[in-house]
């Protein structure tokens, strides 16, 4: 499991940890209140902060280190954050992608073919030691912290993760000065898990190590709200508190049919963990209550979140420090934002979630499933 490797690189993340609370022994000092300067925010070019940016239509793309960008950024700016970002922190690192690519793996498994397909490299995060996912708690405590200050007062964070780390993770963030509100559970059908022992395969050939991964958890967090202060009045005030019902007036639901993310999204920007347009288009639009105000990915990779904020007409500034990744979001971002998702597709993806029952032993009636045309919310998008 290439142990050795993971344990230096994940030393990275605490040397980033140090590299930010350097000056004055903390990088948590109260900042000043911009709100008033950012009530109708028209340009985004202000938040570059001195760093590489392009903007690219309403949105803007910032090549930094999210910690750093952070620490510039005036408390109370931002109305949300929608973010995936690099569980175990160093799977982005530039020998273990080296090393994804030359199909040794490092922290990347690469999975035996199935059925003839080639599967694709997936993180190690069963891997990491006692030390090294302390580590991991440490990082998201520290940027908790920094992206709490940078939130308003009731806005909310939308973050990817999985089930071997959010019990970590979510814990962090609340530690960091976050409210737990839930998770969103996108189901879609990977081929994550379900895997026979190792090198007892024909031994054991009736057992299965875990169990195949059918759904992918999201946490949904918020800054709190200041004392006594309602969820109308912090709309009023701040633009935040709570999450837009999606366009035919019906709330937000915590479960969303979601699909592998579709070829042609891949061949515009082939980042390793991106995701469909199709889910993450969903999540942007809920993530203003008013649908309006500034959206941040922190961890942007290829720019898919930028592009579903594009196209629902909402800005966003996406953070990436990897130039690899920043150069694809700038070619990407405008062509994931023109993808139009069919009404085919729509009823492919409710179809697709089907399969999810075929192996319950039990007598489960599928004609009784959603229809297809529950799938509505692209239709009713600007």
């Amino acid at each position: 499991m290439h142990y050795g490797d993971m344990s230096r690189n994940i030393c990275n993340m605490q040397k980033t940890l140090a590299r930010h609370k350097k000056h004055n022994g903390d990088i948590f000092t109260p900042r000043r209140d911009v709100m008033s300067d950012f009530a109708t925010v028209k340009h985004l070019e202000h938040f570059g902060y001195g760093f590489e940016d392009r903007p690219v239509g309403g949105s803007l793309l910032v090549k930094a280190d999210c910690f750093e960008w952070l620490k510039r950024v005036p408390a109370n700016s931002l109305h949300a954050i929608v973010t995936d970002p690099p569980y175990g922190v160093k799977e982005y690192d530039k020998d273990q992608l080296k090393k994804r690519e030359d199909g040794r793996g490092g922290v990347w498994r690469i999975p035996p073919a199935f059925d003839g397909h080639q599967r694709s490299p997936l993180p190690r995060f069963t891997a990491l030691d006692k030390k090294e996912r302390q580590r991991i708690v440490e990082f998201f405590t520290e940027w908790g912290k920094l992206a709490v200050a940078a939130l308003r007062p009731g806005a909310h964070l939308f973050l990817a993760t999985n089930t071997f780390m959010s019990q970590l993770v979510y814990d962090a963030l609340v530690e960091g000065g976050f409210e737990f509100r839930g998770e969103i559970i996108r189901l879609v059908q990977t081929l994550r898990g379900g895997d026979r022992p190792k090198n007892a395969e024909k031994e054991f050939p009736d057992v299965c190590s875990m169990p195949r991964g059918c759904f992918e958890p999201w946490g949904l967090f918020r800054k709190s709200l200041p004392t006594h202060m309602t969820v109308g009045e912090c709309l009023r005030q701040f633009e935040t508190g709570g999450l837009r019902r999606q366009p035919n007036g019906n709330p937000f639901k915590d479960v969303i049919l979601s699909e592998k993310t579709p070829r042609r999204e891949r061949q515009i920007a082939n980042h390793p963990s991106l995701k469909p347009q199709s889910f993450l288009r969903q999540i942007v639009y809920v993530s203003l209550p008013l649908g309006k105000g500034i959206l941040a990915d922190p961890f942007m990779g290829s720019g898919s979140t930028v592009a579903a904020a594009e196209y629902v007409g909402l800005q966003c500034i996406g953070l990436e420090r990897d130039e690899r990744f920043f150069a694809m979001a700038e070619k990407g971002v405008p062509a994931l934002a023109r993808i139009a998702i069919d009404q085919t597709e729509k009823e492919e993806i409710t179809e697709g979630q089907l399969d999810l029952l075929e192996d319950l032993p039990l007598n489960v009636d599928k004609s009784n499933s959603p229809p297809s045309s529950r799938i509505r919310f692209e239709s009713h998008l600007p």
